[in-house]
């Protein structure tokens, strides 16, 4: 274990650190983290639209289309947003006018989403590609822009106005240059030449988006989320960039079918993760810490009576380095299993449809059980399993945290003898 461990540091970490710190996948995962708030307030009112009430469907019937503005005007238009807030990230980390980065791709984007009609009175935007649809589009377009945007700023290929002049009015002009190029590229593209840019990166990014909803996929992910956790990298982080567009599509779209009174075609969207894997932390580390909550050893019986409070809102670094779990093989395997394990078992569960798949966003911070009963659209078997998986969590961390709390406590007393 310690020469795998070693082998992690000297050739894995260094390189998946710096793919987790690249500018690109940084703006990404900031962009995307930066349009959360919108599927939650979207999340409010469907609960709101679907509360798992008897007669409540009756109730709100009257109201059903006033309570589905504010989810068009969020879920409707995700893909609008994201592109927004990713230009506006890497124009920051690019130093260029962050507001014109957001605004160029933006613009960039909803061109390419719309669809030309007999004359032009009847051309529209594609309300598919505005939403979760676009999201990988966005995500491209806004890269592409800010891009070709630091270009022609490096190369100095701007118009440049007095010094003078107010600075709005001279950043705006900067950005003709490059907002000339992109919007005639693009048009010659996707008008002119006919290609349908959301289809092509649809079918790019397709297998991808498939494996991820597949038990096999999603098994994958948790292990190399808890993997890179275990050497010192946050694997939420580092796997974001990559899996954020492809969770948040899938929320979507079971946002999409809740409305339309279809079954839910993903199991693993937007809340799966976070709510039933991530139980009070990644690894479901609230398990450990209830097991050495009256620890004998000390050290671990005071880590983990700081931490717990904090854990009961998934955040659970103080145990994580308290104990510590990174480069730790003793606690490296139950943390990895534990998330194999609920990945696994509720998968199935979803899959079987033994509980509702999720399909409303709450913040991350949602303590458990709360978090599994929302995420799941007030399902209570998914709060039930919320408890049960908190046991199995313990059960498996139990002889592992029995075992390092043995080696600590006959450390002491080797210690203590040599002292005295």
């Amino acid at each position: 274990m310690n020469r795998a461990t070693a082998l992690l540091n000297k050739h894995i970490v260094p390189a998946l650190s710096v793919v987790s710190e690249n500018t690109y996948m940084s703006a990404i995962r900031a962009g995307m983290v930066s349009v959360v708030p919108l599927t939650i307030i979207g999340g409010l009112f469907i609960i709101v639209s679907y509360l798992p009430v008897t007669g409540w469907d009756q109730v709100v019937a009257p109201y059903l289309k006033l309570l589905q503005v504010p989810v068009t005007a969020t879920f409707g238009l995700l893909s609008v947003f994201v592109c927004f807030a990713i230009g506006y990230d890497l124009g920051k980390r690019l130093k260029q006018e962050a507001i014109v980065s957001a605004s160029i791709a933006t613009v960039v984007f909803l061109m390419i989403q719309l669809q030309m009609g007999e004359t032009a009175d009847d051309t529209t935007f594609s309300m598919e590609g505005l939403g979760s649809r676009g999201l990988f589009t966005a995500v491209l377009i806004a890269l592409v822009c800010v891009r070709v945007q630091k270009f022609f700023t490096d190369k100095n290929i701007v118009i440049k106005l007095p010094a003078n002049v107010p600075p709005v009015v001279y950043e705006s002009f900067l950005s003709l240059s490059p907002l000339f190029f992109l919007v005639v590229a693009f048009w010659l593209i996707r008008f002119v030449f006919g290609v349908d840019i959301n289809h092509i990166v649809e079918v790019v990014f397709k297998p991808l988006v498939f494996a991820l909803n597949t038990l096999p996929g999603i098994l994958v992910y948790a292990f190399l989320v808890t993997l890179l956790w275990s050497v010192g990298i946050n694997g939420d982080n580092a796997m974001d960039a990559i899996v954020a567009p492809i969770f948040l599509q899938y929320l979507a779209a079971n946002v999409d079918a809740v409305t339309h009174g279809q079954p839910l075609p993903y199991v693993t969207a937007y809340g799966f993760f976070t709510s039933f894997v991530n139980v009070g932390g990644t690894g479901a580390t609230i398990a450990l810490a209830l097991i050495m909550w009256n620890s004998k050893e000390p050290g671990f019986r005071k880590v983990s009576r700081v931490s717990l409070p904090t854990q009961i809102f998934q955040i659970n670094e103080p145990i994580f380095f308290g104990f510590p779990i990174v480069l730790n093989p003793i606690f490296m395997m139950p943390y990895i299993l534990n998330a194999l394990i609920l990945t696994a078992a509720t998968y199935l569960l979803m899959d079987w449809d033994w509980i509702n798949r999720p399909f409303v966003n709450v913040p991350w911070t949602t303590p458990p059980i709360i978090g599994h009963y929302l995420v799941s659209g007030g399902d209570w078997r998914a709060a039930v399993w919320g408890v049960i998986s908190i046991v199995i969590a313990m059960v498996v961390y139990w002889p592992f945290a029995k075992a390092a709390e043995r080696q600590r406590l006959r450390a002491e007393a080797l210690s203590s003898e040599k002292g005295s």
